[in-house]
């Protein structure tokens, strides 16, 4: 019976010892840094290429909002879900083909529910298929520094060569936090609103638990385990904790907080913040061939007669009223000699001429003909020249019709001691007048009449 017994207690620290041994599904792998230097505080497997599972939406998600700042897409653009989005696996928002869902919405879902649909209609919608973004998130993962990464898909789930490791990761949520601070608070929401549903974040329980925590993602396949990549703050020191191959999300949770702790108690309380340094991920633009089967030798048209109101109507605003500043310098030198300047503004290879001539400064774009026309329009008095002038410009893009024939004018008065520059459409005649002002004061906008000598 004592042998028995003794068999029995040895058999139970051998389960016990094997079932704490195996709290880390294999391969296990961690990273701690002091996220305001980089310094590195702890590192175990930390270069094993392993499966990244959702974290890989960190890197998704890095590449929008690259995409957003380039003026490829913007938050408010509405995206036709395909079916191959549609039809990903969970989790997911549930989003259906044909659907159309602003792109915000879409990155709140791939953000705080980790949602798969969400992850590739974003890829879609930036690059036209998902295979031309995970090549872009591949592209951008070198350029940032991460060595060891390659993307197959922008959601995660397990695929052949779709790899990363715990330093990547952990190099890739401190860009997050330094290269697009505007969009972190994303990462610390416990839910938000998907356009479609409510949604709770898969990483709500640490946030809820350990002080401090405000990201940022989570992940989960069953050939990657449980993975995690946290910050957190206290006082003046933020630390970022990663784990791979966590057995139990409970378990990760637990690590990364003592992994936390760790860094904390490491990190010193007083360190230059030294950010991320700034990379060009520019995007080489695509080249698109084009086959002619024949050129046009004749036009069946008239080529149409610009006027030159038109002109300034088709260009843009922008490019003419800073053509106009240009000129206007250097028709004013600083030996005070006056000369005339002409402006080419060519932003689809059409131009604008104008004439600048020094105060009563003066901007004249065309010149009537019409000696009966004396009446003018002033649609503002401003504190600098520079403001009378994008008041002009504003005005003359709204009103073509009505302002035709008349000249930009702007000269100065002097009001309770102040220079105000006043904005005036001149070489009109009353009709024309009363009719702008008119026009502009039904859209909340400033415009008097001013009569002849005024």
């Amino acid at each position: 019976m004592r042998f028995e017994a003794v068999v029995r207690a040895l058999t139970a620290v051998f389960f016990l010892c094997l079932s704490s041994a195996s709290v880390w599904a294999a391969p296990y792998a961690a990273m701690v840094v002091d996220a305001r230097s980089g310094e590195v505080l702890h590192a175990r497997n930390a270069d094993t290429r392993l499966h990244p599972a959702s974290l890989t939406k960190m890197m998704t998600l890095y590449v929008v909002f690259d995409a957003i700042k380039r003026g490829e897409i913007s938050l408010d653009k509405k995206v036709k879900i395909s079916r191959n989005a549609a039809n990903e696996q969970p989790s997911k928002l549930g989003l259906k083909a044909g659907q159309r869902i602003a792109i915000r919405y879409l990155i709140r879902g791939a953000a705080v529910k980790s949602a798969n649909d969400a992850a590739t209609a974003l890829a879609e919608a930036v690059s036209g298929s998902e295979a031309a973004f995970a090549r872009r998130m591949t592209e951008t993962a070198r350029k940032v520094g991460m060595t060891k990464s390659t993307f197959r898909n922008a959601h995660g789930l397990t695929a052949s060569g779709h790899l990363s490791t715990a330093r990547d990761m952990t190099l890739l949520g401190r860009r997050l936090f330094y290269d697009f601070p505007q969009y972190y608070n994303l990462f610390s929401r416990f839910s938000t609103h998907a356009g479609v549903r409510q949604v709770a974040n898969t990483n709500r329980k640490l946030l809820a638990s350990y002080r401090g925590a405000d990201g940022i993602k989570t992940g989960y396949t069953n050939a990657a385990g449980f993975n995690l990549v946290a910050s957190a703050e206290r006082g003046n020191k933020r630390v970022i904790a990663t784990v791979f191959g966590g057995k139990t999300s409970a378990s990760r949770n637990a690590r990364v907080a003592e992994l936390l702790d760790m860094g904390f108690k490491r990190s010193p309380s007083n360190v230059a913040v030294r950010k991320p340094a700034p990379v060009d991920l520019g995007v080489k633009p695509k080249v698109i061939k084009v086959a002619i089967s024949g050129a046009v030798r004749k036009s069946p048209r008239p080529k149409a007669r610009i006027r030159a109101v038109t002109a300034v109507a088709a260009v843009d605003a922008q490019a003419i009223e800073q053509a106009i500043i240009v000129a206007n310098k250097e028709a004013v030198p600083s030996n005070g000699v006056v000369k005339t300047a002409s402006l080419q503004v060519k932003p689809a290879k059409r131009q604008v001429k104008a004439v600048v001539k020094k105060p009563g400064l003066r901007v004249v774009t065309r010149v009537s003909t019409s000696g009966s026309r004396h009446w003018a329009v002033q649609v503002g008095a401003f504190n600098s020249r520079h403001s009378a002038e994008r008041a002009l410009l504003k005005t003359a893009l709204r009103e073509l019709q009505t302002l035709e024939g008349s000249e930009r004018r702007i000269d100065y008065a002097l009001v309770n001691g102040y220079r105000k520059y006043r904005a005036r459409f001149v070489g009109l005649n009353q009709a024309q007048a009363n009719l702008t002002c008119a026009r502009l004061k039904a859209r909340n906008a400033s415009c008097e009449p001013v009569r002849p000598g005024t």
